[in-house]
């Protein structure tokens, strides 16, 4: 039997972790911090993700999944290890690194038998190669090591899912061993699997984010020229939607994406290719195209609200997306300081957000247990996140329970027709204000 570890109990180490267990495989979960082994070890995830408590308690009890901090005895009775830690983002927009080294160098001066150690930490194109490179350097063991390339593309809501149900399996290798030793430990997942050097399937993780973020960016930039020329953003979407080669997803307008992905790799790649004496244009406006699309709400509200020193403020959503309670890049963040800044009360609800952000504001701001809650006698509303809790509630309540129903919403969580009939002020992204009954995405078959 193959012994597998994974370095890392963050999104990449853990979910990979507990579905490589499910598929069969015995693994043990490497972290250094010990409540969180102790908390995983009592079949309780650190991170809100659908199924993932499940299959780690089933998989406890089953014998197939282990959680230490005894990095030493774990790696050297592995024949393959997997590193998934994080890589955030340096000040200057690249990669931080510092902790794919760190278990560089604990992987090196542990491991007691040959070892495939396979990245599937997000890390610049050639990384891979420099990571082989150091552990050889600091071997502590006469063995023989060889670095592989294994990218996730899985999405934190949906993060169980993407890896057990896969679209593909892209791994980077240069050696057919190191095929082989891949491909039967991915064999149970009935996936596609995309065999390529090591350098490409580094680029492949980078370009397919980068891809998605660069859509979501035109997207919002073509619902802003809506708002201008008075066109509706969801008709234009559904209009191109028809066309397979642009397909559906990825084309709801918004303030912006967030979260530990896309910020994160649009910069670095950026960084990357100006490193390489080369300019990735379009990367760099899909950028700028974000940052400024967060304040979207802002700019809107100016119009009614000169300042909102003093004003209530409710905030419904504080996580940067549904099914989550990550908030990295949230856009309700540098929203929610600039308020504060200005004088404003937030008073904010998230279905599970809010214990994270209290790690941000303990104080500054209220929260609240409900919507109806965080919405009596405000001044005006702003939605961040499109919760269902929030997408599917009673339009009247606004009118019920603010001083005057003013809502700003930053995900078009709401019909406009049903909005204009609960009589709301009431205004969203790349969509006309309803003044007139209009039919909207209307299909006539003749």
């Amino acid at each position: 039997m193959t012994n597998i570890t994974v370095a890392g109990t963050g999104y990449v180490g853990l979910v990979t972790g507990v579905c490589l267990a499910e598929m069969g495989h015995k693994v043990t979960c490497v972290d250094n911090v010990q409540d969180k082994i102790d908390i995983l070890n009592k079949g309780i995830s650190p991170i809100f993700e659908p199924e993932l408590d499940d299959l780690i308690v089933r998989n406890l009890e089953a014998n197939k999944l282990t959680f230490t901090t005894n990095y030493q005895d774990a790696y050297s009775k592995s024949d393959v290890i997997f590193i998934g830690v994080g890589t955030p983002e340096n000040e200057d927009g690249s990669a931080n690194l510092n902790y794919i080294y760190t278990v560089a160098q604990q992987i090196a001066s542990s491991i007691e038998r040959d070892c495939l150690i396979v990245v599937k930490s997000t890390v610049p194109i050639g990384t891979n190669e420099k990571i082989e490179n150091f552990i050889k350097q600091h071997l502590k063991n006469n063995v023989k090591i060889e670095v592989a390339s294994n990218p996730e593309f899985l999405a934190q809501g949906t993060a169980v899912r993407d890896t057990l149900y896969a679209s593909r399996i892209v791994i980077g290798v240069e050696s057919e061993l190191a095929k082989k030793v891949l491909t039967s430990i991915y064999k149970p997942f009935n996936q596609p699997i995309l065999v390529m050097n090591r350098r490409s399937a580094e680029m492949v993780k980078y370009a397919s984010n980068d891809f998605l973020a660069l859509k979501i960016s035109f997207v919002n930039d073509i619902a802003n020229l809506c708002e201008a020329v008075g066109a509706n953003i969801e008709d234009v979407t559904n209009g191109m939607s028809y066309d397979k080669r642009i397909g559906n997803k990825f084309l709801n307008p918004g303030i912006g994406y967030g979260g530990s992905c896309f910020p994160k790799d649009t910069k670095a790649l950026h960084w990357l290719s100006e490193e390489e004496g080369y300019v990735l244009r379009t990367i760099k406006a899909a950028i700028e195209v974000n940052e400024k699309q967060k304040f979207k709400l802002i700019k809107k509200s100016r119009k009614d609200f000169p300042t909102f020193k003093g004003l209530k403020v409710a905030v419904l959503g504080l996580t940067f997306k549904p099914g989550t309670d990550d908030l990295r890049e949230a856009p309700s963040i540098p929203n929610i300081r600039l308020l504060l800044n200005e004088g404003a009360h937030i008073h904010a609800y998230d279905p599970v957000g809010m214990n994270n952000f209290k790690k941000i504001y303990p104080t500054q701001i209220s929260y609240g247990e409900t919507i109806e809650e965080v919405l009596k006698d405000a001044d005006l509303c702003f939605i961040f996140t499109e919760w269902d809790e929030i997408k599917n509630i009673d339009l009247n309540l606004f009118k019920k329970q603010m001083k005057a129903p003013f809502v700003y919403d930053g995900r078009n969580c709401f019909n406009l027709i049903k909005v204009k009939e609960a009589e709301i002020n009431y205004q969203s992204i790349g969509r006309p204000i309803v003044n007139e009954y209009k039919v909207n995405n209307e299909i006539v078959f003749n």
